[in-house]
């Protein structure tokens, strides 16, 4: 029988010293004498051994959807401002400059479609996407929906490598994600994206409006990978390659990533795609009901419910029984902590979707059903002025979708660029008097500029963002 006797600690070290010593010394001597081969060390494990030990999930789901991602750099028109007493001096008034922008996107479908965030082609006058192969082609908008971010653009090629999606609902907190995108793509020799993993911080997250935000982030995934300009658009993918977001937004500091970075949730992404690429625009749902925002909050995050500012008369909200004062609890089963759970629920429906809404009126609560309708301002009739404006008359449905303070007037819908330079209207302006003449539908409007003589000034009032203006006008 084999038997293991343990030495002294200090005799141990001097033996292995020893050993170690003779051991170079061997090695040396070896090295010095000609034609005396090297001493054999084990043999290291094969190469395929070891790159197999390093490929992790991380790496396979970075391999399944790099060939997916595209960048994207767009042109667009800002104001020219000056920075210095130079450039005011020589900048022209009202003049303008080209600035470029850089972003993210992913192939939806193998016939060119592409996803990435409204913010990054917003006011765009020119896209080129990079696509994986290196080659750079230009793009057109198809559609953008502001109110969730999402904007789909369209390149000619065939082909294309489409992933795989996952779904959002699925995701675990802690679990791994895998962010793709350009990040500061400008200063990169080539449009390879740049892999961050993380983990995911949290679901369902709602961030509060500020500034001059146009889109709603509502039921974001949070996550600690690294997203940084440039990013927005790219994809998020869980640890099996499939896009389960798209990176959109971060909290910062000093414009970097701090690890606190949004995606919005792929469920919702497209589904605005595929309304976009089918009929060029997103028809948002219409449910005749206002409630209390953030300004009446003192503790939005906590509040229990939200209460019911205003019903729109014969709007779904006022024919499933919903009035003012009413609390609203759940809506489809969700719990309804504050106003941002209520937009969460609107932002995902379509139009004729239905909601099983839960209120509480006095001491009793029931359950009401609501069946969403288009947009007043897109059911409204249009009345066309001039070839020039298109104008529909100020209802309830349209004062509560705008948030318009006058009981009556017209809303310009649309009006040509040549007419906005000479008149100063915009589109959103509610025409509310003709000089001294108040106006009361898109029909008076239309009937007053006829019976107007060739280059009789007028002068329109107009509510505008809730103040009142006015432009004189001379008709040619």
């Amino acid at each position: 029988m084999r038997t293991w006797t343990l030495l002294p600690p200090d005799l141990t070290r001097r033996l292995a010293a020893l050993g170690l010593a003779l051991c170079l010394s061997a090695e040396a001597l070896a090295a010095q004498t000609p034609g005396t081969p090297p001493m054999r060390r084990p043999r290291p494990a094969s190469q395929t051994q070891l790159d197999q030990s390093r490929r992790t999930a991380i790496v396979d789901a970075a391999q399944r959807v790099n060939p997916s991602v595209v960048s994207i750099t767009v042109d667009s028109r800002q104001p020219a401002r000056g920075r210095s007493a130079f450039d005011l001096f020589f900048l022209p008034p009202g003049g303008d400059r080209t600035v470029q922008s850089f972003g993210t996107g992913f192939v939806y479908r193998a016939d060119g479609y592409i996803i990435t965030n409204q913010h990054v082609v917003a006011d765009a006058e020119q896209v080129r996407v990079s696509l994986p192969d290196g080659t750079d082609v230009p793009g057109t908008v198809v559609g953008a929906d502001p109110l969730a971010d999402i904007a789909v653009v369209k390149v000619d090629r065939a082909r294309l490598k489409v992933p795989a999606f996952g779904a959002s609902s699925g995701l675990m907190i802690g679990e791994w994600v895998v962010a793709l995108g350009n990040p500061f793509g400008y200063l990169l020799g080539d449009a390879h994206p740049t892999v961050t993993a993380g983990v995911v911080s949290a679901i369902g997250r709602n961030i509060l409006p500020s500034g001059e935000q146009t889109g709603l982030y509502l039921d974001m995934i949070q996550t600690d990978a690294a997203i940084n300009p440039g990013n927005s658009g790219g994809p998020l993918a869980n640890a099996d390659g499939e896009i389960v977001g798209v990176n959109s937004s971060i909290f910062t500091q000093g414009g970097g990533s701090i690890g606190l970075g949004f995606a919005i949730p792929i469920e919702r992404a497209r589904r605005v795609a595929d309304e976009i690429i089918r009929t060029g625009q997103v028809r948002r749902a219409w449910w005749g009901v206002e409630v209390a925002g953030a300004e009446s909050m003192r503790d939005w995050r906590t509040q229990g419910g939200v209460t019911v500012t205003s019903v729109t008369p014969d709007g779904p909200a006022d024919k499933a029984g919903l009035r003012r004062g009413d609390v609203l609890l759940r809506a489809n089963g969700r719990e309804l902590r504050n106003f941002l759970d209520w937009e969460a629920v609107k932002l995902d429906r379509g139009v004729g979707d239905t909601l099983q809404v839960q209120s509480r009126a006095l001491a009793f609560t029931r359950t009401r059903t609501l069946i969403s309708g288009d947009l007043p301002t897109v059911t409204a009739e249009r009345v066309r002025v001039l070839s020039d404006l298109e104008l529909a008359t100020v209802t309830a449905g349209i004062r509560a979708e705008r948030n318009i303070r006058s009981e009556a007037g017209a809303l310009i819908l649309s009006v040509t660029p040549a007419a906005a330079q000479a008149t100063g209207l915009a589109a959103g302006d509610v025409i509310i008097a003709i000089d001294r003449t108040p106006v009361r539908s898109a029909e008076q409007v239309a009937e007053i500029v006829g019976a107007l003589k060739p280059r009789q000034p007028i002068r329109v009032y107009v509510e505008r963002g809730g103040r009142l203006v006015y432009s004189d006008i001379a008709l040619r």
